[in-house]
Protein backbone atom coordinates (compact mmCIF):
# COMPACT_ATOMS: atom_id res chain seq x y z
CA UNK A 1 0.00 0.00 0.00
CA UNK A 2 1.29 3.34 -0.66
CA UNK A 3 1.32 6.28 1.38
CA UNK A 4 -0.22 8.43 -1.48
CA UNK A 5 -3.94 7.31 -1.03
CA UNK A 6 -4.41 10.31 -3.02
CA UNK A 7 -8.00 10.76 -0.28
CA UNK A 8 -7.02 13.94 1.14
CA UNK A 9 -6.66 15.20 -2.89
CA UNK A 10 -10.12 17.22 -1.67
CA UNK A 11 -8.57 19.26 1.56
CA UNK A 12 -10.30 16.66 3.67
CA UNK A 13 -8.83 13.69 6.08
CA UNK A 14 -9.30 11.31 8.41
CA UNK A 15 -10.06 11.13 12.15
CA UNK A 16 -10.54 7.81 14.20
CA UNK A 17 -13.33 5.60 13.18
CA UNK A 18 -13.42 6.81 9.66
CA UNK A 19 -14.87 10.64 10.16
CA UNK A 20 -13.86 12.38 7.55
CA UNK A 21 -13.09 16.67 8.11
CA UNK A 22 -11.38 18.83 6.32
CA UNK A 23 -7.57 19.60 6.85
CA UNK A 24 -7.99 23.16 8.28
CA UNK A 25 -10.32 21.24 11.36
CA UNK A 26 -9.49 22.08 15.06
CA UNK A 27 -8.74 18.34 15.54
CA UNK A 28 -5.86 18.23 12.81
CA UNK A 29 -4.52 21.38 14.12
CA UNK A 30 -3.94 19.98 17.83
CA UNK A 31 -2.70 16.51 16.28
CA UNK A 32 -0.61 18.18 13.75
CA UNK A 33 1.05 20.23 16.14
CA UNK A 34 1.64 17.67 18.92
CA UNK A 35 3.32 15.92 16.11
CA UNK A 36 5.72 18.88 15.73
CA UNK A 37 6.14 18.85 19.45
CA UNK A 38 7.04 14.69 18.97
CA UNK A 39 9.57 15.90 16.04
CA UNK A 40 11.12 18.84 17.89
CA UNK A 41 11.60 16.31 20.90
CA UNK A 42 13.24 13.79 18.35
CA UNK A 43 15.93 16.69 17.72
CA UNK A 44 16.80 17.16 21.39
CA UNK A 45 16.94 13.28 21.48
CA UNK A 46 19.06 13.31 18.54
CA UNK A 47 21.44 15.70 19.83
CA UNK A 48 21.91 14.07 23.58
CA UNK A 49 22.11 10.26 21.74
CA UNK A 50 21.64 7.56 23.70
CA UNK A 51 24.05 7.70 26.76
CA UNK A 52 24.93 11.09 27.02
CA UNK A 53 23.24 12.74 30.42
CA UNK A 54 22.42 15.86 30.98
CA UNK A 55 24.13 17.28 34.24
CA UNK A 56 23.33 15.65 37.70
CA UNK A 57 19.99 13.92 35.90
CA UNK A 58 21.74 11.16 33.85
CA UNK A 59 20.63 9.80 30.56
CA UNK A 60 17.32 11.11 29.14
CA UNK A 61 17.44 9.88 25.71
CA UNK A 62 15.20 6.88 26.96
CA UNK A 63 12.42 9.23 28.48
CA UNK A 64 12.51 11.33 25.48
CA UNK A 65 11.49 8.19 23.92
CA UNK A 66 8.71 7.59 26.18
CA UNK A 67 7.24 10.77 25.98
CA UNK A 68 7.27 10.49 22.34
CA UNK A 69 5.11 7.17 22.59
CA UNK A 70 2.84 8.53 24.74
CA UNK A 71 2.39 11.74 22.47
CA UNK A 72 0.98 9.10 20.04
CA UNK A 73 -1.33 8.04 22.26
CA UNK A 74 -2.04 11.83 23.09
CA UNK A 75 -2.48 12.48 19.10
CA UNK A 76 -4.92 9.40 19.27
CA UNK A 77 -7.09 10.95 21.98
CA UNK A 78 -7.82 14.25 19.94
CA UNK A 79 -8.54 12.80 16.90
CA UNK A 80 -12.26 11.97 18.00
CA UNK A 81 -15.14 13.42 17.91
CA UNK A 82 -16.84 13.56 21.12
CA UNK A 83 -19.36 11.20 19.65
CA UNK A 84 -16.70 8.56 19.08
CA UNK A 85 -15.34 9.00 22.56
CA UNK A 86 -17.11 6.04 24.35
CA UNK A 87 -16.04 3.30 21.20
CA UNK A 88 -12.66 4.86 21.54
CA UNK A 89 -12.15 4.14 25.34
CA UNK A 90 -13.72 1.07 24.88
CA UNK A 91 -11.27 -0.16 22.44
CA UNK A 92 -7.89 1.66 24.07
CA UNK A 93 -8.96 0.95 27.85
CA UNK A 94 -8.72 4.40 30.57
CA UNK A 95 -6.56 6.75 29.78
CA UNK A 96 -2.79 6.63 31.22
CA UNK A 97 -2.26 10.83 31.38
CA UNK A 98 -2.84 11.25 34.93
CA UNK A 99 -0.31 8.72 35.67
CA UNK A 100 1.48 9.86 33.13
CA UNK A 101 1.26 13.75 34.09
CA UNK A 102 2.23 12.41 37.99
CA UNK A 103 5.86 10.90 36.69
CA UNK A 104 6.74 14.29 34.23
CA UNK A 105 5.70 16.25 37.68
CA UNK A 106 8.43 13.71 39.20
CA UNK A 107 11.06 14.65 36.47
CA UNK A 108 10.48 18.45 36.77
CA UNK A 109 11.14 18.27 40.60
CA UNK A 110 13.78 16.54 40.27
CA UNK A 111 15.57 18.73 37.90
CA UNK A 112 14.91 21.67 39.87
CA UNK A 113 16.81 20.65 42.51
CA UNK A 114 20.00 20.67 40.32
CA UNK A 115 19.01 24.48 39.35
CA UNK A 116 19.29 27.94 40.49
CA UNK A 117 17.24 29.99 38.59
CA UNK A 118 18.01 33.90 38.25
CA UNK A 119 15.89 36.04 35.79
CA UNK A 120 15.06 35.30 32.09
CA UNK A 121 16.09 32.15 30.66
CA UNK A 122 17.44 33.26 26.98
CA UNK A 123 17.30 29.89 24.53
CA UNK A 124 20.75 29.15 22.95
CA UNK A 125 22.90 28.45 25.81
CA UNK A 126 23.81 25.00 24.06
CA UNK A 127 22.75 23.33 21.04
CA UNK A 128 20.67 20.76 23.32
CA UNK A 129 18.86 23.50 25.77
CA UNK A 130 18.02 25.49 22.17
CA UNK A 131 16.40 22.41 20.88
CA UNK A 132 14.87 21.37 24.46
CA UNK A 133 13.45 25.58 24.62
CA UNK A 134 12.20 25.25 20.81
CA UNK A 135 10.06 21.81 22.02
CA UNK A 136 9.01 24.25 25.22
CA UNK A 137 7.55 26.59 22.80
CA UNK A 138 6.10 23.85 20.27
CA UNK A 139 4.48 22.53 23.25
CA UNK A 140 2.41 24.81 24.32
CA UNK A 141 1.26 26.12 21.12
CA UNK A 142 0.12 22.36 20.83
CA UNK A 143 -1.74 22.99 24.62
CA UNK A 144 -3.36 26.35 23.31
CA UNK A 145 -4.51 23.91 20.49
CA UNK A 146 -5.64 21.41 22.86
CA UNK A 147 -7.47 23.77 24.69
CA UNK A 148 -9.02 25.49 21.76
CA UNK A 149 -10.46 22.02 20.04
CA UNK A 150 -11.93 21.22 23.84
CA UNK A 151 -14.04 24.60 23.05
CA UNK A 152 -15.24 22.65 20.41
CA UNK A 153 -15.38 19.10 22.36
CA UNK A 154 -16.29 19.36 25.74
CA UNK A 155 -15.78 15.47 26.58
CA UNK A 156 -11.57 15.97 25.80
CA UNK A 157 -10.19 14.73 28.36
CA UNK A 158 -8.66 17.24 30.82
CA UNK A 159 -5.26 15.36 31.61
CA UNK A 160 -4.19 15.83 27.68
CA UNK A 161 -3.99 19.48 28.80
CA UNK A 162 -2.18 19.08 32.52
CA UNK A 163 0.28 16.52 30.77
CA UNK A 164 0.99 19.33 27.88
CA UNK A 165 1.62 21.66 30.40
CA UNK A 166 3.93 19.74 32.78
CA UNK A 167 5.85 18.61 29.41
CA UNK A 168 6.60 22.30 28.88
CA UNK A 169 7.66 22.83 32.39
CA UNK A 170 10.09 19.61 32.13
CA UNK A 171 11.71 21.19 28.82
CA UNK A 172 12.27 24.28 30.31
CA UNK A 173 14.25 22.35 33.30
CA UNK A 174 15.74 20.12 30.49
CA UNK A 175 16.98 23.34 28.51
CA UNK A 176 18.42 25.05 31.97
CA UNK A 177 20.34 21.70 33.00
CA UNK A 178 21.49 21.44 29.31
CA UNK A 179 22.83 25.07 29.31
CA UNK A 180 24.55 25.34 32.83
CA UNK A 181 28.33 24.30 32.65
CA UNK A 182 29.16 21.22 33.02
CA UNK A 183 32.18 19.70 35.55
CA UNK A 184 35.51 19.05 34.11
CA UNK A 185 35.70 15.72 32.30
CA UNK A 186 31.37 15.88 31.34
CA UNK A 187 30.76 15.11 27.69
CA UNK A 188 27.86 16.49 26.66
Amino acid sequence: MSISTKTGDDGTTGLLFNRRVPKTDAHLEAVGTVDELSASLGIARAAIGPMNPIGPIGPISQEILRIQQELIQLMGEVALLDEDRPRYEQSKGPSMFGPATDRLTSLVHEGERHLTLRGWALPGGTPLGAAFDFARTVCRRAERRVLALRDLQPGLNPDLIRYLNRLSDLCFIWARLSDQPQPPGHAQ
